[in-house]
């Protein structure tokens, strides 16, 4: 058992594991044969999930089934599939019955992120290749056992990174390597999104059709209110990471991707929830500073929220990359550009995005998990860096990080944020 297992059991003993789910093997080992998805989560990035694997129907995949908490939400999903494709898919409320389906391959994810983790872990142990939407995770703990599921039952997983698919990034990746901006030292990664106020939203009835102990799942059980609803629940401590969490964790994993590192030593944040008298709990405005120094390169993360300049050429949302002859902006998801010495001088350019999608039912097809452009593990590796940065964040300090184990030694009030206490049925297991 890892030591941040250890040191989760003793943070939720008394909890019981959930039971795997009978594995089915695949029988997917063909570029011809036809898989079948089940999205799980169909409002918001659902919706894009829905379109990215409509589109893939000429490629012999099927999208089967939907799944949702929300009937109104599900509903018209079906009715806009149906209308598409002349064809509805099945329809499901609860999760569990999609992975019961044995004649579904694979399962994807647009979830709120606390589903993320035990919703993959199941998909896993029943036998499912999973898509999952980044963040991976809810918290470091989850993410570790998401890798573990992944590889004890031999799974295809993709994270929902979908930058690591764009032709034009990869390129920057390897151009930085190469040293088209000598030696590239910082990252800076931005989020700067106008966010309005999302008020104050008083307690109130489930919404009819709405099956909101499914949606709670392994969150603590609270009262039903809009801003722990749809979308909103983004800035709640219970279910979402904050912005650095949500959009950020795109510019956190190419940062780290064209930094070439992995896990940071030392992680200091600090910021606060300014202007707004709202429900909001996370940050709305946010600086990190990840520190590697054994590789001697910084990576910074900065999140405003409000009316605020841009970076470099135009950037609000996207990451500069800072080297000994130059510097690299990359200002989208399919893009770069490079400026050079002290004139900065334009140098290459390129814009061009992928198939992130397709790239994970190759996979699907091939059994090769290396062929990912974004396989779970990097993910993970991704995902620690917003946790991380949270943490620190929420306790007010400096934290020192151990890498290999993933926990903080010797500092008990940090650990005690590596996972979170799980409500019954819905616990991520400290063995899957």
């Amino acid at each position: 058992m890892s030591a941040v297992n250890r040191r989760y059991f003793l943070m939720s003993s008394g909890l019981v594991a959930a039971a795997p789910l009978a594995v089915r093997a695949s029988s997917l080992n063909g570029a011809n044969n036809r898989v079948r998805v089940a999205i799980i989560g169909v409002k918001g990035r659902g919706g894009e999930h829905i379109r990215g694997f409509s589109e893939l129907s000429k490629n012999n995949v099927e999208l089967a089934a939907l799944c949702d908490v929300d009937e109104s939400v599900l509903n018209q999903r079906l009715a806009q599939v149906e209308k598409s494709a002349g064809k509805k898919p099945a329809a499901f409320t609860d999760m569990r019955k999609v992975f019961e389906d044995k004649s579904i391959d694979a399962v994807s994810f647009a979830t709120p992120n606390h589903w993320h983790a035990l919703g993959t872990i199941w998909a896993c142990q029943a036998g499912k290749d999973v898509y999952v939407e980044k963040p991976a995770s809810h918290n470091i703990f989850e993410g570790r056992q998401m890798v573990e599921a992944a590889r004890k039952y031999k799974r295809i997983v993709q994270h929902g990174t979908q930058i690591r698919s764009s032709d034009a990034i990869k390129e920057a990746m390897q151009m930085l390597r190469e040293g088209v901006i000598g030696d590239v030292y910082m990252a800076k990664g931005l989020c700067y999104k106008r966010r309005d106020t999302i008020g104050k939203a008083a307690e109130e009835p489930v919404p009819n059709g709405v099956h909101y102990d499914l949606w709670t799942g392994p969150a603590p059980s609270r009262p039903f209110t809009k801003n722990r609803f749809h979308y909103q629940w983004h800035w709640q401590w219970a279910y979402g990471n904050g912005d650095i969490g949500n959009q950020g964790l795109h510019q956190l994993d190419v940062a780290r991707w064209g930094l070439g590192v992995k896990l940071p030593s030392k992680v200091q944040s600090m910021g606060g929830h300014f202007m707004f008298d709202d429900d909001q709990e996370t940050p709305n405005t946010q600086v990190t500073a990840f520190m590697y120094p054994e590789e001697k390169k910084l990576l910074t993360f900065e999140v405003r929220h409000w009316d605020t300049p841009a970076e470099g050429t135009d950037l609000k949302v996207g990451i500069l990359f800072l080297g000994s002859k130059g510097y690299m902006e990359i200002p989208n998801y399919g893009q770069y550009r490079v400026f050079l010495g002290k004139d900065r001088t334009p140098g290459p350019t390129r814009k061009r995005d992928g198939d992130h999608f397709a790239n994970f039912i190759d996979a699907v097809r091939s059994r090769k998990p290396e062929t990912l452009n974004a396989e779970i593990e990097e993910g993970h590796r991704s995902t620690v860096l917003a946790h991380l940065a949270n943490i620190s964040y929420r306790l007010g300090r400096t934290l020192t990080f151990d890498s290999k184990t993933e926990t903080f030694p010797g500092d008990k009030e940090a650990n005690s944020h590596l996972g979170r206490k799980y409500r019954s049925p819905y616990v991520v297991p400290a063995k899957v």
